[in-house]
Order: structure tokens, then C-alpha cells, then sequence
């Protein structure tokens, strides 16, 4: 058997279930799954084929083509709110998803102690408000693909710092239940020039919201909605 991960709306549109568990045989590929799927789940086949839900083997995004073996790590990944290498202590505290709220003033201090030669610093606080689309917003739960979200904005910083003239980039983004006015998500940006923090800061949480598996859930006094995307 195959054991599929979902999240956010895929989860509703199987029964409110966490996995769901499907037949394997030896040369089984993402087509194969999404014929059972169709069959199956003919509204996440749906959204696969429209590519408003990406499947994912052991953490990449996969192809039709991708061959999916006994054990591996098989998810479907709807809109996102979204290396293999070694990540050293210092990255880790600079990358990271959490329940608990953060102080952006010891998350700024953090940044300022990396270099010296900091002239500039940009930072991005995003945070839970009480209206969307038009409709009131009690609450906000997030949603994450454990292991993969961290990946992800491990990759963020790791461009930015490559591609932009930084001294170092800082991402925090929470999961769970949020109340309005609390923290969601914090990025900062440190440069020796306050133009190059500011490019990077903004790259940063654009391409968050493109690539990073994390899901929002607004509870309003309607039900529960699921976004799709995060403007």
C-alpha cells in the first residue's frame, strides 16, 4: 500500500482524513496514483490535473513520470500560503517554523550580532488581521508539511544570500492556532546598504508564499475556509 499525506483543502475533500492509503505495485509512478486518484478522489484528481495540487515524492515536487518506491514519502500539497545539505546550528535558529510566538526584538538583535559591517536592516512582519475578502475572521490556524516547510525557507535564505548583496537573512514563520493582532511571520534582512535589504526582504516573502508548504485556515462566523492564495 501506498500512504499519501494530505493537507488543507485536500483533506477536506477526502472526509476530513490525514492520509490516504492507496494500492502500490513495483514500477507504480505519480500517473498510476493519479488514475486511483481520479477514480477514487475524482475532485483531487481534478485539482491535480488543473495544477492547483502538487504531489510530492520524499519531499520534491514530482513529475507524472516519477517513480514512487515502497517507503518513500508521497504528499499532495494544495496552493501554499506556498537542499539536502547540511545546516549548521546558526542556520537552524535563523530558519525556523514554531507554535510559539517570537519577540522581534531579540529576532532583530540576533541579526545585528551576525556582522559588523550591517549599515541597513529590512524587515517584513506579517500578522493575523480580522477581515478577508470581505468577510469578519475569528481566528487563523496554520498549516505545515513538517520537515519540507523547513527546507524550503532553508533554500529562501541560501538564494538570497547568494543572489542578493546581504549579510544574512532571518525567516520565522508560525503553525497552529493564531489569534487576530498576534505574529505569523517574520523576515529579516541585513545588508551594509539599506537598497539591497530592502530587494531581498521583499524577494524573501514573495517567494515564501509561492514555495513554502504552509496552509491557512480562517475561521469566520460562515464555517471554516481554506486560502488558496496569500496576497
Amino acid at each position: 500500500m501506498t500512504v499519501v499525506k494530505l493537507f488543507g483543502m485536500t483533506k477536506s475533500l477526502a472526509g476530513n482524513r490525514e492520509h490516504l492509503s492507496l494500492g502500490w505495485t513495483e514500477g507504480f509512478t505519480v500517473k498510476d496514483l493519479l488514475r486511483l486518484l481520479d477514480q477514487e478522489y475524482p475532485r483531487i484528481g481534478e485539482l491535480i490535473h488543473q495544477k492547483k495540487v502538487l504531489v510530492s515524492v520524499n519531499q520534491e515536487i514530482a513529475h507524472e513520470q516519477t517513480e514512487i518506491r515502497e517507503g518513500d514519502e508521497i504528499a499532495l500539497l494544495p496552493p501554499f500560503a506556498g537542499g539536502n545539505s547540511t545546516v549548521g546550528p546558526s542556520e537552524e535558529v535563523l530558519v525556523r517554523v514554531q507554535r510559539e510566538n517570537f519577540s522581534i526584538d531579540q529576532e532583530l538583535e540576533r541579526v545585528r550580532r551576525r556582522s559588523t559591517s550591517i549599515g541597513g536592516v529590512a524587515m517584513f512582519l506579517g500578522t493575523a488581521r480580522d477581515r478577508s475578502k470581505g468577510r469578519e475572521v475569528d481566528r487563523l490556524t496554520f498549516e505545515h508539511y513538517e520537515g519540507m516547510a523547513q527546507k524550503k525557507l532553508r533554500e529562501i535564505r541560501d538564494r538570497a544570500l547568494r543572489d542578493f548583496d546581504i549579510l544574512e537573512l532571518l525567516i520565522i514563520h508560525r503553525y497552529g492556532e493564531i489569534a487576530i493582532g498576534e505574529n505569523i511571520v517574520l523576515i529579516i534582512a541585513a545588508a551594509e546598504h539599506r537598497a539591497d535589504a530592502f530587494q531581498a526582504c521583499k524577494w524573501a516573502i514573495d517567494e515564501l508564499k509561492q514555495i513554502t508548504p504552509i496552509w491557512k485556515l480562517e475561521h469566520t462566523p460562515q464555517g471554516e475556509v481554506w486560502v488558496e492564495e496569500h496576497p
